[in-house]
């Protein structure tokens, strides 16, 4: 493997992009906030070569941002230092709200991508004493939990019990994570509760109140 190359400067964020800064990095982390994910998920959701995803999660083992916790499975998750990139990227989303969409854009084929906005949006608002929600988008299933040290986002099948169940459209959920859209229209036309009616009106205030305040 070619040597990484290095900015060599004192400035913080040079050191940054040393680490964090070649292309697809930042977007296997983002997907490793969703939880531990295997190679080949990896692969099919960012849709990237496989020798360039190898280099990739190579220099990011070197680097002490993720690991492989259990040598005898094949799954990558954060490290404490990995899962400090979420401001990071969650800084980053919102100036990608300013810029225009490049036409034919491409949909990821799963959609780790979600998990991270929604625990950057519902956490400033969800009480830790709050109910479970279970969000249905496409094929894919995203359980949030609050808990005393903040929401956790968990992404796929879920042994934990949820209150409520809603279902909604990816592309709608990012017009509305990117202002496109307003919350009522959204929550009249674009989301649909499945269980647990006797919460609606709680989960349509907190979902107000969480996108609400970030557009």
């Amino acid at each position: 493997m070619p040597e990484k190359r290095s900015y060599r400067l004192l400035c913080p964020i040079a050191r940054a992009l040393d680490v964090i800064g070649d292309r697809w990095t930042l977007l296997i982390l983002r997907d490793l906030h969703a939880g531990p994910a295997r190679y080949q998920e990896l692969q099919e959701g960012l849709g990237m070569a496989t020798n360039l995803l190898s280099t990739r999660l190579v220099e990011l083992t070197a680097a002490g941002l993720i690991h492989k916790p259990n040598p005898g499975r094949s799954a990558y998750e954060l490290t404490p230092l990995g899962r400090l990139t979420d401001r990071v990227l969650w800084e980053l989303a919102g100036f990608g709200t300013l810029l225009e969409h490049e036409p034919d854009q491409l949909e990821p084929a799963n959609l780790r991508t979600m998990a991270l906005p929604l625990r950057m949006l519902f956490e400033p608002v969800w009480p830790s004493s709050g109910f479970v929600v279970r969000l249905l988008v496409k094929d894919d299933a995203f359980t949030i939990t609050p808990t005393p040290s903040g929401v956790v986002v968990e992404y796929g099948p879920s042994d934990t019990t949820a209150q409520l169940t809603a279902r909604l459209d990816y592309a709608t959920f990012l017009e509305l994570a990117e202002g496109r859209i307003d919350p009522n229209e959204f929550v009249a036309q674009h989301l649909e509760i499945i269980d647990g009616a006797e919460h609606r009106a709680e989960f349509l205030r907190l979902l107000r109140a969480a996108f609400g305040q970030h557009v």
